[in-house]
C-alpha cells in the first residue's frame, strides 16, 4: 500500500464506504438521532471513537451508547476517546435516559460500552448492571449486550454485570499479545482472556463475544493463535475489522487488508469453532450485533441438541 506524507493511503474500498456513511449523516433520521442524544445528555461510542459506521447507524435510528462518561483512565494508542482529562462523577440518570431513548427509537437490541474507569472501585460494574436492569423494566423485549472493560480483573465486578442477565457479554481482546505493550497500555492479554472465561463459568447461558482490529502489524500465525486462545477461554462470537487510525497522532496502521482477506479469516475462524463471526473492513464490535447474537443462539441450541442425542 502506497504511503502519502509518511502515512499509508486509504484503499478505495475504505474511501467508498466512509463517503457513503458521511452522506448518510445528512439524512433526517441522522439529524434526529444526534438531536436526541444531545437532549438526553448521552454519549455514543459512534461519536467519541470516531466510528466510520456512524452515518449508517444514525440514519437507521441506532447508536452504541457510551456510559460512565467520555473520559478514559488508560492510554491505548489506537483509541480516540479522551484520555487527557480527569473523569467526571457518574450521571445517575444515564441508565434511565438510555432506556427511555431506546424505547423511543423502538430498539430491539442494544449494545453499550464505556471507557475504562480504573478510578472507580468496581470499575463501573454497578452502572453497567443498572443500565441493563432499567432497560428491562421499560421493555422486556429489548436484548442487551454490554461491551465491558476488564474491571482490573475483579471477578466480583464481572459477576455484578452478569447478575443483571444481559443476552451477550462482550469484552474485546483487540489485538495479538505481542502488540499489547505498544498499543494497549494498562491492559493485559491474559487478563482479558480470563474475563471471557470467567463470564462463561459464572453464567453459561450468556453468550460471550470478543473482537480484534487488524492491520496493526500482527502476523497470520499470531492471529490463528489468538483465535485458539479465545476459543480455549470459551469465547463464542467474534468480530474482525480493519484498524483505521483516528488521527496522525495515534498508532499508525501497518496494512490495509483486502475484503477478500476478511472473508477468508471469517471462514477460518468459523471452522476453528466460533459459533458466529462477522469480518470486514468496517466491522466494529456493535456492527450487526443482533444478527450475530441470533446466529450464535442458533448454534448454541444446535450444540445442545447434538449433545442430548449423543447421551
Amino acid at each position: 500500500m502506497r504511503q502519502v506524507g509518511g502515512r499509508m493511503k486509504f484503499p478505495q474500498w475504505i474511501i467508498d464506504e466512509v463517503r457513503k456513511n458521511k452522506k448518510d449523516l445528512r439524512h433526517l433520521n441522522s439529524l434526529n438521532t444526534i438531536q436526541d442524544t444531545k437532549r438526553f445528555n448521552l454519549h455514543t461510542v459512534c461519536d467519541e471513537a470516531l466510528c466510520p459506521n456512524k452515518g449508517k447507524c444514525f440514519s437507521e435510528g441506532e447508536a452504541t451508547f457510551l456510559i460512565l462518561g467520555d473520559i478514559c483512565t488508560r492510554k491505548c494508542k489506537f483509541c480516540a476517546v479522551n484520555k487527557k482529562e480527569k473523569p467526571l462523577a457518574l450521571d445517575s440518570e444515564e441508565p434511565r435516559n438510555i432506556a427511555i431513548l431506546s424505547k423511543k427509537w423502538n430498539l430491539k437490541y442494544i449494545v453499550f460500552t464505556s471507557p475504562t474507569r480504573d478510578d472507580l472501585n468496581d470499575g463501573g460494574a454497578a452502572h453497567f448492571a443498572k443500565t441493563i436492569t432499567v432497560i428491562k423494566k421499560i421493555s422486556t423485549a429489548i436484548k442487551t449486550e454490554p461491551l465491558i472493560p476488564d474491571f482490573g480483573g475483579n471477578i466480583k465486578s464481572l459477576e455484578t454485570v452478569l447478575n443483571a442477565k444481559p443476552n451477550v457479554l462482550a469484552h474485546n481482546i483487540e489485538t495479538v499479545p505481542s502488540l499489547y505493550e505498544k498499543i494497549r497500555l494498562g491492559s493485559d492479554y491474559k487478563r482479558s482472556l480470563q474475563v471471557i472465561k470467567n463470564s462463561k463459568k459464572l453464567s453459561s447461558s450468556i453468550l460471550t463475544k470478543s473482537g480484534l482490529m487488524l492491520g496493526l502489524g500482527e502476523t497470520e500465525k499470531e492471529l490463528r493463535k489468538t483465535f485458539s486462545d479465545l476459543l480455549e477461554h470459551n469465547c463464542e462470537l467474534l468480530t474482525l475489522g480493519q484498524y483505521i487510525p483516528p488521527s496522525k497522532n495515534h498508532y499508525p496502521v501497518k496494512r490495509y487488508l483486502h475484503p477478500e482477506e476478511f472473508k477468508t479469516l471469517k471462514e477460518k475462524a468459523e471452522k476453528m469453532g466460533f459459533k458466529a463471526v462477522l469480518s470486514g473492513p468496517l466491522v466494529r464490535s456493535s456492527y450487526k450485533a443482533n444478527y450475530l447474537y441470533e446466529k450464535g443462539i442458533g448454534a448454541m441450541v444446535s450444540d445442545i441438541s447434538i449433545r442430548e442425542n449423543n447421551e
